[in-house]
């Protein structure tokens, strides 16, 4: 293993100075964050120990020429885990790409016999490589989720150094979504390096390593599928037992590492009714004694599709038909930018737009920090998952008379791209359906939007069903549309539209996979007040216009869903940046009231499938 040189550095604590950088936009949560109080929560909701050490706070940085050996002096702390562009890091310095930025603190952590210690990083951007006490312990490439590493034969009894390096080319083929190196219009400001939880963990040599979860509503059957690491053990068994309410509903037993519960009167999830069974997960010896326990949840409910009375294809949950109704989220922040500012800032988003009647969540080109899904599990949210995109590659098909962002029409044309990048490509889609398919929320997976990198879209679309079938699979969000998966999707602003009675989507869901943008500027809530500030359509002269138009998209919407729609995207939560045509402002004060939303909501909600 490779070695670098460890400098003796003072160890930094909580009351190191630190600031937000000043001048800039800060949400109310932002305002009130310490360094000793930065994501306290578990980062893994399926898979909670007890025992675990959260390393967000303040560590030293330095930004150094790309090839630069371990810097020997640091530029300054950075409050973890917000990007050194983000105004919350403390920092606010863009990355370049000839540049690497270089992390380091020390770890109070001793080796502990018959157990394993290790390192979580929840998401860096983009290159990272990791050292304990000058050893190499090993790298990653891929920027938005999860990955760990084994540090147990690194440590020394006390005075554990741990330095990470990254680097961050933000465009090209590496996946980026809507960062950009000069950021406008819909694209956004960079962001390198950590930008969710890093943690530690302390786990037996024989341990579970991850759970997936399977289900039958209409057995009531859950399966739990225990994936474990380190050596087996002879007699192993697995133990689960479900509750739910605080009361426990079932136990299983089983030899193998799938354990099947029987769940008597099943209580399906549902955004009306997001049941949740708590799970209590054992790996024992032969004695019964327990090897490794942890804490997990699962949900009882099953996505599918049905035709009505007209023939069209609809949505299902748990056999029932149900429109999906939500928002374009980007889950970006003034002062945390893709990093909420805290936990509680991220769950208000949420709240706000359960509140305003809606049902669904476009989570558009980004991939939210687990937390973000365990929500929405408990809270009721469906959600569509993008895929985070890289920007080679926008082919908007053959028909010159189509506007910008349609591309509905017959014979597309991918994009080339070599193998090596679409190889990496395939690989962050697979951690990203790994790490977030035995959520209940999610309802759909979306890899490409409007043909950005979109390419080999057969191939990925089958390759995506087989890595799960039991979601609906947007292969592109209006996009080239080739016919693999489940839905047809169409973006038309600012009104919804949709070419119905095209026979090529007879086979397919009918979505409208963004529309709307309707801006509106709130005096005292602007990025930049001396940028182009706009939303689609124009700016209206007064809130009343502005409710004007949303009800008329609403009106259109209602009409498109007699006629075969299923699903409406509305653009969108909050401002980002020169975007103004959020629900929010960008630091999340609210334009319009919940109950007038929900009023608009549950009259798209309550129109029949089939017409009045």
């Amino acid at each position: 293993m490779k070695t670098i040189g460890i400098l003796l550095i003072t160890v930094l604590t909580a009351k190191a100075e630190w600031h937000p950088v000043p001048d800039r936009m800060l949400t109310q949560w932002g305002k009130n964050l310490t360094p000793d109080q930065v994501w306290t929560g578990h980062p893994r909701p399926q898979l909670v120990r007890g025992t675990w050490r959260n390393l967000n706070g303040l560590w030293n940085h330095a930004i150094r020429p790309k090839d630069a050996a371990l810097p020997d002096t640091w530029d300054g702390n950075i409050l973890v885990p917000f990007a050194p562009e983000a105004t919350l890091s403390g920092v606010g310095r863009l990355l370049e790409p000839e540049q690497s930025l270089w992390y380091q603190r020390e770890l109070q952590v001793k080796p502990v016999t018959c157990e394993r210690t290790l390192l979580h990083f929840e998401a860096v951007d983009y290159q990272t490589t990791v050292w304990i006490n000058g050893t190499e312990i090993g790298d990653h490439t891929g920027g938005h989720t999860p990955f760990s590493f084994d540090i147990t034969d690194a440590l020394k009894p006390e005075g554990n150094q741990l330095v990470v390096r990254v680097l961050d080319a933000t465009e090209g083929f590496q996946l980026h979504g809507k960062q950009k190196l000069k950021p406008g219009g819909i694209w956004y400001t960079r962001v390198s390096g950590i930008w969710q939880t890093v943690w530690l963990e302390q786990v037996p040599v024989r341990h579970v390593g991850d759970l997936d979860f399977s289900c039958d509503i209409k057995s009531g059957t859950l399966r739990v599928l225990a994936k474990t690491a380190g050596p087996s053990i002879e007699g192993e068994r697995l133990r689960v037992t479900a509750s739910i309410d605080g009361r426990q509903v079932a136990e299983a037993t089983s030899a193998s590492n799938t354990a099947e519960l029987k769940i008597p009167e099943p209580k399906l999830w549902s955004p009306d009714a997001p049941n949740l069974y708590d799970l209590d997960v054992k790996l024992t010896d032969e004695a019964g004694k327990a090897i490794d326990s942890v804490k997990s949840y699962a949900a009882l409910r099953e996505f599918g599709k049905a035709r009505d009375a007209k023939g069209n294809l609809r949505f299902t949950l748990n056999g029932k038909p149900v429109f999906h109704w939500g928002p374009l989220d980007q889950g970006w922040w003034p002062d945390g930018l893709l990093t909420p500012p805290s936990d509680e800032a991220m769950l208000s988003d949420i709240r706000f737009l359960k509140d305003a009647g809606f049902n669904m969540i476009r989570k558009h080109i980004k991939v939210e920090p687990r937390r973000y899904y365990h929500h929405c599990d408990r809270l009721g949210m469906l959600v569509w998952q993008d895929q985070v995109s890289a920007g080679y590659g926008h082919n908007r098909g053959t028909s010159a008379t189509c506007p910008p962002w349609t591309r509905m029409q017959p014979d597309p044309k991918d994009a080339d791209w070599p193998d090596d990048a679409h190889r990496q490509w395939l690989l962050e889609y697979q951690r990203m359906v790994e790490n977030l398919r035995d959520t209940a929320c999610i309802a759909a997976w979306v890899p490409f939007n409007e043909a950005w990198g979109q390419h080999r879209s057969m191939a990925i679309g089958k390759l995506a069903l087989e890595l799960d079938s039991t979601r609906h699979l947007n292969i592109a969000s209006g996009g080239n549309f080739w016919p693999v998966g489940d839905i047809a999707d169409h973006h038309n602003y600012p009104n919804p539209d949709f070419p119905v009675d095209d026979p090529r989507f007879k086979d397919c869901i009918k979505v409208v996979g963004e529309f709307g943008g309707h801006g509106w500027p709130v005096e005292g809530h602007l990025w930049n007040k001396t940028a182009r500030n706009w939303g689609y359509g124009g700016l209206p002269k007064t809130l009343d216009e502005w409710k004007e138009r949303y009800s008329r998209s609403i009106d259109i919407l209602c009409d498109l869903r007699a006629r075969g729609i299923s699903a409406g995207v509305y653009t969108q939560t909050s401002d980002v940046e020169n975007e103004i045509n959020g629900l929010l402002t960008y630091d999340r004060i609210p334009k319009i009231d919940t109950a007038w939303l929900k009023q608009q909501s549950d009259r798209l909600l309550l129109t029949p499938d089939t017409g009045k």
